[in-house]
């Protein structure tokens, strides 16, 4: 498979995410072809605008094929961006919660390979034939956190990856992921929007969208009501003691133990904990792309030393 393409796709709930590229898990199908074709997704004569809402929590992906024409989308997106030609054989890694991996793995890997058969497709302006030859699945978090080594040296780490509906936790002893403790917990950015929008709305009668409110906790939107700004900052805080209890709840001591965060709600945990919440040692990684950046090393890891063996 030398002539493959190497690429990773982190299927979240809220967003998916590749190595260059993260945009809304949200997906509407139309019958007829839309007014413009960007983030168009056209597939056996229907038409999918990508990118668009946010889409019905589905706790098994493989139920409906929304995650699947969101994948033929992100390989797109990434054949485009390396300039690897529309028609293209694919090695795909991806990643499942550690709490659900050995369950859904087989299910998810046939979900995703189709018999490893070519599917035709237009994405936007061009047309794609791709063969998803091969799809390798990691354990979603510990794949992010393998470079990490200065944390890794510890006995002992907390991951908890913030993604939109849930907030997957594992811990590394000695690097290796023990399952016993391990949880997945509904505290996800998605709970956090909805809560701060509930409380506008009660406070200020205001109903500000999840971008609004988004764009308010990185530091923009200056257009947004101060009133409305205190609150979300109010909201994301007591989120965030929320789910630091919540993670002493399910067994792992984020004052006892380092603790790695990543995932959408990473940059969250960046601006909303102090060193006054006692934290053994916090590191933060916000690059929402990691888990897809991981996804691809791992392969290429144990590509080599399959090589080598």
């Amino acid at each position: 498979m030398s002539n493959t393409v190497m690429i990773g796709v982190d299927h979240g709930y809220a967003a998916t995410k590749t190595t260059h590229f993260s945009f809304s898990t949200g997906l509407v199908g139309y019958e007829h072809e839309p007014y413009t074709r960007k983030d168009v997704l056209e597939l056996d004569g229907r038409y999918y605008v990508v990118g668009t809402g946010r889409q019905p929590l589905q706790k098994d992906k493989t139920v409906t094929e929304d995650y699947y024409l969101l994948t033929l989308a992100a390989i797109a997106k990434e054949l485009e961006h390396r300039q690897a030609g529309p028609t293209a054989a694919v090695h795909l890694a991806a990643g499942l919660p550690l709490t659900s991996f050995g369950r859904d793995k087989k299910k998810f890997r046939e979900y995703l390979l189709r018999d490893g058969k070519p599917v035709s497709f237009h994405y936007e302006w061009a047309a794609y034939t791709v063969t998803i030859e091969a799809v390798s699945l990691f354990p979603q978090g510990y794949a992010a956190v393998l470079t990490q080594t200065e944390l890794l040296d510890e006995p002992s780490v907390i991951v908890a990856d913030i993604g939109g509906w849930t907030v997957d936790l594992m811990r590394l002893d000695g690097r290796i992921p023990n399952a016993a403790p391990c949880r997945s917990l509904e505290l996800g950015m998605i709970r956090c929007l909805d809560e701060i929008a509930e409380q506008i709305r009660r406070s200020l009668g205001l109903s500000m969208t999840a971008a609004q409110i988004e764009s308010v906790l990185c530091g923009e939107a200056n257009s947004v009501d101060n009133n409305a700004k205190a609150i979300i900052h109010r909201e994301a805080g007591a989120y965030t003691r929320r789910l630091l209890s919540a993670i002493a709840e399910s067994g792992l001591d984020v004052w006892a133990m380092p603790t790695i965060f990543l995932g959408g709600g990473a940059a969250l945990m960046k601006r909303h904990v102090s060193a006054t919440d006692g934290l053994c040692q916090p590191l933060i990684l916000d690059d929402v792309c990691l888990n897809a950046k991981g996804y691809e090393r791992l392969v290429g890891q144990l590509s080599r030393v399959s090589g080598d063996g």
